[in-house]
Parts: C-alpha cells; structure tokens; sequence
C-alpha cells in the first residue's frame, strides 16, 4: 500500500506543471487588453481526484467483497 500511495503522490506532483494558472497577456504597449475569463483550471484536478476516488473505492468494496 505504501508503494501505490508513494506512485500516486509524485504522479500528482508531476501534474503540478499542467494545472498552474498562467497570468494574463498584456499588449506590447502594456495594455492588459479586454477582461476575459478567470485563468484557473478547475476542471482538469477535480476530473482526476473523481476518478482517483473511484479507483480508491472500487478497490476497497473489491476487497471487502472477497474478504467475506
């Protein structure tokens, strides 16, 4: 188990770098432009905490299935 928990961390800790929210382009005379939505990508970690939790859930009811 402290294997698995150990692969899952650092595979989350990779995923770091794709979920940062990047700040706003300005134009070249320092004009932030036309406000548009807000740049935080909420939608790509809660699709993988759902699915970690899925897996994590599947596993236990598995086991407590066959412990019986």
């Amino acid at each position: 188990m402290k294997k698995a928990f150990a692969v899952l961390f650092f595979l989350m800790l990779g995923f770091q770098v794709y979920i940062m929210a990047q700040p706003p382009v300005g134009g070249p005379s320092g004009d932030p432009g036309p406000a548009g939505p807000d740049n935080v990508p909420i939608d790509g970690g809660i699709g993988l905490l759902v699915a970690a939790g899925l897996l994590y859930g599947g596993k236990k009811a598995y086991d407590h299935r066959n412990k019986s």
